[in-house]
């Protein structure tokens, strides 16, 4: 079984939001699927999709973004999953506005979402799609640039970038990582 984990915050001011686009990814991988997220566990939404390549579950952690490990940790203890079948997908300041970014590994650079799941997984080696936001204007906060919605030309990127990560999931699950990684990356 893999394990989907978009990162983002509950709730209807964050929908939409920079910061909130990891749930837009699931969101889109649960409309395609059709594969409404039903259940909750453990202060997060999930759905178990079965499909031909395995069993996949869909996440969205309900804890805000900077307790998101709260809620990965548990589900991924109660349903016996090795951290290598996880992805998480979340922004990334430090990528262009739409540019995807696939690694097996790395540090939290300095956001607060996977700081919270390297502390409750004990590792930073997991598969991340990070979807870049770009950084904020000159003279504009970073924690109110991340909670604002894309600007009107900004969104057929993200709509591209949204499309470009849930086919980056779908060859991930008949794929190993890496050849994904090299593949979405160039």
């Amino acid at each position: 079984m893999k394990i989907i984990v978009g990162l983002g915050n509950p709730g209807k001011p964050y929908e939409h939001t920079r910061h909130n686009i990891g749930f837009d990814v699931i969101d889109a991988l649960a409309q395609k699927w059709d594969a409404p997220l039903t259940n909750s566990k453990f202060n997060g939404m999930y759905t178990t999709v079965h499909r031909p390549e395995g069993k996949v579950l869909l996440v969205k952690p309900l804890t805000y973004m900077n307790l998101s490990g709260e809620c990965v940790g548990p589900l991924m203890n109660y349903f016996d999953m090795d951290v290598e079948d996880l992805i998480v997908i979340y922004d990334d300041l430090d990528l262009e506005t739409g540019k995807l970014r696939l690694r097996k590994k790395g540090s939290a650079g300095g956001h607060n979402g996977i700081k919270s799941l390297i502390q409750h997984l004990g590792t930073q080696e997991f598969n991340r799609i990070r979807i870049g936001v770009n950084r904020p204007p000159a003279g504009m906060k970073v924690a109110d640039y991340v909670l604002s919605k894309f600007a009107k030309e900004e969104e057929g990127v993200i709509e591209e970038a949204i499309d470009k990560s849930v086919d980056a999931i779908e060859a991930s699950l008949s794929k190993p990582f890496l050849d994904v990684m090299n593949h979405f990356n160039s």
